[in-house]
């Protein structure tokens, strides 16, 4: 399977502080297998919630991009220096900023990406057009991984997961529910959701990485996250 290979490319990176919960290289790498971006370093992607940026390294190395990579719980600095360490601080350049207030400059991006982050802040319905659509370039594409709750229990996350979750279980929503809370705009040409593939690998492979989290998580796989929730897979094409 072509998108299992290109990121097995990055094992070494299969591990803690570079995985921060299911393996998020695994989940982006099915969203580039569905929608390949092939570009050159003069366009300009936003990986939005990129963490320890191990998810910029793959779409700079994978779709020739130069790649902002923007994350609110790591600093600048620190993936400034794991940038340079990667000798990649031409094509990857860290930002610190909050994804619901950002300040760059409208219809920058030919694309955005974000790999388990855009739920913890983008529920609301409005938020996408307010937020994110306005610094995609037309004709741009989003891409967006998140963990969600299968469409057939749509409404349920919260009765379902909160023994796992606690007071986060309202955010796993479901692919139906994404679609909607995108909603419709004259900028949207095409919004499409899907319950992704790569489930049962990204979540062994985070419980591979022996972290305090992933062992707590692994404790409610069989009982809740196997039996009731998914990978919400989103692509929102500008026109």
């Amino acid at each position: 399977m072509k998108h299992i290979i290109k990121s097995e490319n990055y094992r070494k990176y299969f591990k803690v502080p570079f995985m921060m919960g299911p393996n998020c290289l695994r989940l982006l790498d099915e969203l580039l297998k569905e929608y390949p971006l092939q570009y050159t370093s003069d366009n300009l992607v936003l990986d939005l919630g990129c963490g320890s940026g191990v998810t910029s390294l793959f779409i700079a190395n994978e779709t020739g991009a130069t790649v902002y990579a923007n994350d609110l719980w790591i600093s600048e600095e620190e993936n400034r220096q794991r940038f340079t360490n990667w000798n990649m601080q031409d094509k990857l350049i860290p930002v610190h900023e909050d994804a619901t207030n950002l300040h760059f400059d409208k219809e920058l991006f030919d694309a955005l990406i974000s790999i388990d982050s855009y739920h913890y802040f983008a529920g609301k319905e409005g938020f996408f057009t307010n937020h994110i659509l306005p610094y995609i370039k037309k004709g741009g594409v989003v891409l967006i991984a998140i963990p969600g709750i299968k469409n057939e229990y749509d409404g349920r996350s919260e009765e379902l997961l909160t023994t796992w979750l606690g007071e986060e279980a309202y955010m796993f929503q479901s692919a139906d529910f994404w679609k909607r809370i995108i909603g419709k705009h004259e900028d949207i040409e095409e919004v499409r959701t899907w319950e992704m593939s790569l489930f049962e690998l990204a979540w062994q492979e985070w419980f591979d990485t022996n972290h305090k989290f992933a062992l707590n998580d692994k404790k409610y796989f069989e009982s809740i996250i196997k039996p009731f929730t998914t990978f919400v897979g989103i692509m929102v094409k500008k026109k």
